[in-house]
């Protein structure tokens, strides 16, 4: 068996996804996921330029094999683009792999580690009156861990809060890339940040008791000893973990976030290999592994540093908001249904355009989800309706600090 074509496509279904379509002699059809938020683009043409015409006349079935080569024979490594391009023909030649065996993607993994997969969902509010009927509507839903973000009087426009007008005037809902030429500012003030966040949290815990598991996301704005005050402040009301507490490119920094705090740690969203991790796997720094299997390089290097994780028990809480499409979220449950250091799983619903797009297998029932049983990753690509949907121009925010300083984001 061998690929005879390897085809790029970039579809906007309320938000813009790049997707890799590989197929073999035989007739089987991959897919997989190389979406880069706010770079789409980049991704594409390093797909269309320099990898499609490298995968034919290749044998899908050597997934290490094609994953070392196009990792090694670049030279230049690692990166959110390169590793998006090869996340997108990892997961495709997986789904092939399925689809020619008969069995959903994790079976060959190892087969399944539980029934199904606990996941979080995202409740946010202008206020604590909103904040509190988001936590109800995302309870009704059937989820049973909530992140919980919020406004911060005095910030304009707080990431992840979708009842507040943001900079550009309109909700976020949780898609933050606005369409345009030229990125939104919005503000920032830490400060305002630290001093608001707990009166939330406790309001939270006094309305809806103490077994909710509650999360939240610093999103990269705080330094090490800021993380460190917001973690300590937040241990009164048992946080299941705080998300991306500091930039994590400075690994040394969760040493002294570490030593003030008991608050469980969750990071890695925007990391792209398992050397990203080396350190704060090994000195157990962080409780769980954020990768996303888009970002990472796709679903074998994904298992792989979960294995290595294992070893410190750390757990998985993979990256999973609507910047990845439903072939990278499934890709991800097959890894987090095989492996046995499962933690939580992030879960946005995908809007009815996208589910047009992409045909899904997967369920989610009583806050639990499953990739389903169908060969393969188990999602289908609807040509037709992704030529419905053409590519949008799209940046994510930044911040600026009162006195102008571009901040963190």
């Amino acid at each position: 068996m061998k690929i005879i074509s390897a085809e790029v496509f970039v579809t906007s279904p309320s938000r813009n996804f790049v997707t890799l379509k590989v197929t073999t002699d035989e007739g089987v059809v991959g897919i997989g996921d190389a979406t880069l938020n706010g770079r789409e683009l980049a991704v594409a043409a390093y797909l269309k330029e320099h990898v499609a015409q490298l995968l034919i006349g290749k044998d899908p079935h050597r997934i290490e094999d094609t994953w070392q080569f196009l990792y090694r024979s670049s030279y230049w490594r690692r990166g959110p683009v390169t590793m998006a391009a090869i996340a997108a023909v990892d997961m495709a030649l997986w789904d092939i792999k399925g689809k020619l065996a008969g069995m959903p993607v994790y079976q060959l993994l190892g087969g399944a580690s539980r029934n199904g997969l606990r996941a979080y969902g995202h409740a946010s509010g202008a206020d604590i009156p909103q904040l509190f009927d988001s936590v109800r509507e995302h309870l009704e839903l059937g989820y049973k861990s909530i992140r919980i973000q919020t406004a911060i009087p005095g910030i304009k426009a707080v990431y992840g809060v979708a009842a507040q007008a943001q900079a550009s005037g309109e909700r976020y809902d949780y898609e933050p890339a606005g369409r345009g030429a030229h990125p939104q500012e919005e503000d920032w003030d830490t400060r305002a940040y630290l001093r608001h966040l707990p009166t939330v949290f406790e309001a939270v815990r006094n309305e809806f008791g103490p077994e909710i598991p509650l999360l939240h996301d610093g999103h990269h704005r705080m330094t090490p000893i800021q993380a460190a005050k917001l973690g300590k402040s937040l241990e009164p009301y048992d946080l299941y973990w705080l998300e991306d507490c500091t930039p994590a490119e400075n690994q040394e920094a969760l040493r002294l976030v570490r030593q003030h705090t008991t608050t469980p740690l969750a990071i890695g969203e925007i990391f792209n290999t398992v050397y990203d991790y080396q350190t704060i796997i090994k000195e157990q720094l962080i409780d769980y592994v954020r990768a996303a299997s888009t970002h990472f390089g796709g679903i074998s290097p994904l298992k792989k540093v979960m294995d290595f994780a294992a070893q410190y028990q750390i757990k998985s809480g993979f990256h999973g908001p609507t910047d990845i499409s439903p072939i990278g979220f499934a890709a991800q449950l097959h890894v987090g249904l095989a492996i046995h250091n499962y933690g939580i799983q992030e879960y946005m619903q995908h809007s009815d355009a996208t589910n047009e797009v992409f045909s899904q297998s997967m369920t989610f029932k009583d806050g639990y989800l499953h990739p389903g049983d169908a060969p393969g990753i188990g999602v289908e690509f609807n040509e037709e309706a992704a030529a419905a949907f053409p590519y949008q121009q799209a940046y994510l925010p930044y911040n600026r600090l009162v006195d102008g300083t571009v901040h963190d984001w």
